[in-house]
């Protein structure tokens, strides 16, 4: 029997003021709350959050309702998987050991219904995008990690919400240009036979297919919250 997929990306929350960000996690938390009772799995594919710099004893306040929301979920036994993203800056073991979703640092490669998905929230996937896979290293790179750690949590996450900004405004003033530098290479994915090659990052939505195979993105819930959906078949589907 075939099981029911759900995907989401680029939710950012925290972005903007606190009653715009109450408002969007309402919303997610009743999809959320939907995916309990109407999927058999989540894939979040990265920036769940805009910023998310995880001490060893100290969680951010202000997603209480999403993690209570995310823990009711896996407890109804709907295994959750998280992508990191360009905007999750560090991950510990709070989503493991607290939520009990599977956290990854790397692409997906998986067989869902006997389709086989490549999935990654994109950032570093554009081959001309040189000055960001730099920057990547440099906030994945692990002593510097724990270097920033010993920063007081108060001045860490004002400085990583300010990081993340700015990350967020180099992606979309960036001119990568007349190609759209993640299809090309989903195309190249797609060619070494994957049947779904879904991305996130550029909060671009899409949905096409090319040769045997498609190419999803499933854009940003700044700008019109969706969700993707598989089954047999793989379609988007807006979130009101």
């Amino acid at each position: 029997m075939n099981k029911t997929y759900f995907f989401i990306s680029d939710i950012h929350l925290g972005l903007d003021s606190r009653e715009v960000e109450k408002e969007k996690e309402k919303l997610l938390i009743k999809f959320l709350q939907y995916a309990k009772t109407s999927c058999s799995e989540l894939f979040i594919i990265g920036d769940l959050f805009d910023y998310w710099f995880e001490y060893k004893h100290v969680i951010q306040k202000g997603f209480i309702r999403t993690f209570a929301a995310l823990s009711e979920l896996t407890e109804a036994g709907v295994v959750v998987h998280y992508i990191i993203g360009n905007h999750d800056f560090l991950h510990r073991d709070f989503f493991e050991k607290e939520i009990g979703a599977k956290l990854y640092h790397e692409t997906i490669d998986i067989v869902l219904n006997g389709k086989r998905f490549f999935l990654d929230h994109g950032d570093g996937m554009v081959k001309n995008d040189v000055g960001y896979k730099i920057l990547k290293k440099i906030f994945r790179n692990k002593f510097l990690q724990k270097l920033y750690s010993l920063v007081h949590p108060d001045l860490g996450i004002i400085i990583a919400s300010k990081t993340s900004k700015t990350s967020r405004g180099y992606t979309a003033n960036k001119n990568y240009g007349t190609i759209d530098g993640l299809l090309e290479t989903a195309k190249q994915k797609i060619e070494s036979g994957y049947d779904y090659v879904m991305f996130g990052h550029s909060h671009q939505r899409a949905f096409e297919k090319y040769k045997d195979g498609y190419y999803v993105n499933l854009g940003s819930w700044l700008d019109k919250p969706c969700y993707g959906k598989f089954i047999k078949t793989f379609k988007i589907i807006d979130w009101k």
